[in-house]
């Protein structure tokens, strides 16, 4: 098992890695697979395409945009590639366009209100998040077709890719790098016998596929993103969109903080710096998928405060960052990341466990308090629930990244003041999250069908 740090942090734009980023992902690839089918006929004209959404997808595709991503992806655009850009505006453009250039001569038509089908019958077995995106022709006939699954964190996997492994997961296989650690206890004894911290042997197999230079470069990256995200939050101002008429909160209590100080602390920040990045991401801006959308507030929150409240430096956060991408794609294999498979703890749970260990790395902590800081955060997050009201990634998403963060502080801290020894190891906490999200009620994942999203009073 190996997943990059470089894929698993990936810059995008909000609401949502699952229901924005995996779906533009699979229209994107969809249009390639097309082109040459298209150019092989001179009535081109005449076929449109065709996406159902199903399962997750279908419940609260609305409030996660991913009509508006489907389109994005059906013109031609990635996430990364609208990362700062007037995303509004651009889809106002082309949401009134009936057709898309295929070159210079072909195009094929596509209507997002006529064309996307938001299916909320049954959903596909393999995997909540499916689409199934045609081409078609004038008789109606299905000319080419492709099912598609957002496997969490903007990751996808077709029908055949998802049918011939156990858990689907965009990955290379272990072998061929220099620690091919796949759980938490590998990574361990792996640390112990080359005397390496997990960063390091993080880092050894990253430079398998890229230069240093390259790593360096990427991490740097990923991280400006983070801090651009965060800053952005705090200065923002008015109503986050899709109906609920939330005001912005964290420029407001941003300023409290900077106001008085002297009565500040830890969750005060930790809360400011994690809800300026989901509301960001609410708003449907650019974030850093960390591992997911819906909990990209929790990484750069602690991290940001590492840096500016207890000097971190960016070699520091290169080793953070390495370190809780090795937390991250080790759940991610064993487990999932996806609120539409196994709930939030798969989301905020995951996110917290790798800034646990992040954090516990940079100061100084050892391969078993690593894993230590992990376990706690993600324990402390077991059975939690995925139900956002009206389908929106702000309520109870928003806070909850505040309260993911001073989970991973806190973790991060208790595991360092102990051995590394620990009753419940890392591995069976996920296993643990995988079998309690297999058992959770579709209502509880991200379908908007149960507990906080049906607990509302409409007036």
């Amino acid at each position: 098992m190996f997943i990059s740090v470089l894929d698993l942090f990936k810059i995008g734009i909000g609401p949502s890695s699952s229901h924005t980023i995996g779906p533009m992902v699979a229209a994107k690839d969809f249009v390639g697979r097309s082109m040459e089918f298209v150019l092989a006929h001179q009535h081109a004209d005449d076929f449109y395409f065709r996406c159902t959404l199903k399962g997750s997808l279908a419940y609260t595709g609305k409030g996660h945009a991913t009509d508006r991503a489907v389109t994005l992806g059906l013109h031609g655009y990635s996430a990364e590639r609208l990362a700062g850009q007037d995303v509004d505006a651009l889809v106002n453009r082309i949401w009134k366009s009936r057709s898309i250039a295929v070159d210079d001569t072909h195009t094929i038509m596509f209507s997002p209100k006529e064309d996307i089908i938001f299916d909320q019958g049954a959903p596909l077995p393999e995997h909540p998040n499916g689409m199934i995106f045609e081409l078609v022709g004038q008789a109606e006939e299905v000319l080419l077709s492709e099912t598609y699954f957002s496997i969490g964190g903007g990751f996808i996997s077709t029908l055949s890719e998802i049918n011939t492994v156990l858990a689907p997961l965009k990955m290379e296989p272990s072998a061929s790098y220099p620690y091919p650690f796949d759980s938490a206890n590998s990574m361990m004894q792996m640390s112990i016998d080359s005397k390496l911290s997990i960063s390091h042997m993080k880092q050894v197999n990253e430079l398998a596929d890229m230069s240093e230079k390259t790593l360096n470069r990427g991490l740097d990256a990923i991280w400006q993103a983070m801090q651009r995200c965060i800053e952005k939050g705090l200065i923002a101002q008015g109503t986050l969109p899709g109906g609920l008429d939330l005001p912005r909160r964290a420029k407001n209590l941003y300023e409290q903080l900077k106001d008085n100080p002297a009565e500040t602390n830890l969750n005060d920040w930790l809360c400011a710096y994690a809800m300026a990045v989901n509301e960001e991401n609410a708003a449907g801006n650019m974030v850093v998928t960390a591992p997911t959308n819906g909990a990209a507030g929790v990484i750069p929150a602690v991290l940001f405060y590492f840096v500016k409240h207890e000097a971190g430096t960016n070699e520091q956060v290169w080793e953070f960052l390495l370190t809780a991408s090795a937390i991250g794609g080790i759940i991610k294999h064993r487990s999932s990341i996806s609120g539409a498979e196994v709930g939030c703890q798969g989301e905020v749970g995951s996110a917290a466990a790798m800034a646990a260990a992040g954090l516990c790395a940079v100061r100084g902590g050892t391969a078993e308090q690593v894993e230590n800081a992990a376990e706690i955060a993600l324990e402390h997050h077991l059975g939690m629930t995925c139900d956002p009201v009206k389908g929106l990634v702000q309520v109870p998403c928003i806070e909850r990244n505040g309260f993911g963060a001073i989970k991973a502080y806190t973790a991060a801290s208790l595991a360092i003041r102990g051995s590394g020894h620990h009753f419940m190891p890392l591995d069976n906490c996920i296993a643990a999250m995988k079998q309690t999200g297999l058992e959770m009620s579709e209502k509880y994942k991200e379908t908007s069908l149960g507990g906080l999203a049906v607990s509302i009073t409409e007036c």
